[in-house]
C-alpha cells in the first residue's frame, strides 16, 4: 500500500495508493468516518473496502481528510472535506487517464461526503455507501440520485438506527435507470463489530453484479 502525498486545499494530504495491473482497470476513491470523532482512513471499515476494491482488481485510494494524521489544515464541518476528496479523486484519475469507470465508496460522514461528490462528478458511474449517517447529515441534494448504487446498514445500529436509513432511501429521488440498493445486515451495529464479513459479503455480491470480473482487461472493440 504505497504512502501517497498529494496537495490539498489547505496543503498536504496523506492517502494510500494502489494501482491496478490493468491500466484501463475502474478505479475506486474511499472516504473514512467523522474526522472530529476520531475518524481516519485506517478505520477497520474503511480499510475493509479498500482490500475489497483492490482485491476486485480496482486502482484504490484512500486518504486522511484535513486535520487527519500527517493531511494539514483543519476540520470544517464536511465542505472542506468535500473539496479534499474531489482533490483527491482529480490526484487518482491523472494517475489512471484510461480507467473506464469511477466508484466511491465510504462509511458513515464519508458516505455522506462520497454522495455529495458523486452529485458533482458525473464520472462516478457508481456508488457504495456504508452507515450513511441519516439521523443528522441532509441528503435531500439527492434530487435526483445520478448513479445505481448499494447502501449498507446495520440492523442494530444504535447510532443511525436502521429505519431513518430505510425512510432516507424512500425519498431519494433517481434518475430513469438508477437504482439504489439497501441491504440490511442483521445483528450488526454502528460499526459492524464482528460484522465486517457480513458486510463486504454483501458489497461483493452487488458488484458481481454490477461491475462484474474486472482483474481481466477488456479487449478492444
Amino acid at each position: 500500500m504505497p504512502e501517497v502525498i498529494i496537495n490539498g486545499p489547505e496543503g498536504r494530504l496523506e492517502g494510500r495508493y494502489m494501482p491496478a495491473a490493468d491500466p484501463t482497470a475502474p478505479l475506486a476513491l474511499i472516504l473514512h468516518p467523522e474526522p472530529n470523532r476520531g475518524g481516519n482512513m485506517n478505520n477497520r471499515v474503511s480499510l475493509a473496502m479498500y482490500k475489497l476494491f483492490q482485491e476486485r482488481g480496482f486502482s484504490v485510494m484512500r486518504f486522511n481528510f484535513r486535520g487527519v494524521g500527517r493531511s494539514m489544515g483543519v476540520y470544517n464541518n464536511g465542505e472542506g472535506e468535500l473539496s479534499d476528496a474531489a482533490t483527491a479523486l482529480d490526484w487518482i484519475e491523472a494517475q489512471c487517464p484510461n480507467a473506464r469507470s469511477c466508484w466511491v465508496a465510504g462509511f458513515s460522514f464519508g458516505a455522506w461526503i462520497g454522495m455529495q461528490l458523486m452529485m458533482r462528478r458525473p464520472e462516478i458511474v457508481g456508488f457504495v455507501s456504508v452507515t450513511p449517517p441519516a439521523t443528522d447529515k441532509d441528503f435531500t441534494f439527492l434530487a435526483p440520485c445520478p448513479s445505481s448504487g448499494i447502501i449498507v446498514h446495520g440492523e442494530a445500529d444504535g447510532v443511525v438506527p436502521a429505519d431513518s436509513v430505510i425512510r432516507m432511501v424512500d425519498r431519494i429521488q433517481t434518475q430513469r435507470g438508477v437504482k439504489v440498493d439497501l441491504r440490511l445486515v442483521p445483528e450488526a451495529n454502528h460499526f459492524f463489530t464482528g460484522k465486517i464479513d457480513a458486510m463486504t459479503e454483501e458489497i461483493n455480491d452487488y458488484l458481481d453484479t454490477a461491475v462484474g470480473d474486472v482483474s481481466t482487461p477488456v479487449e478492444p472493440v
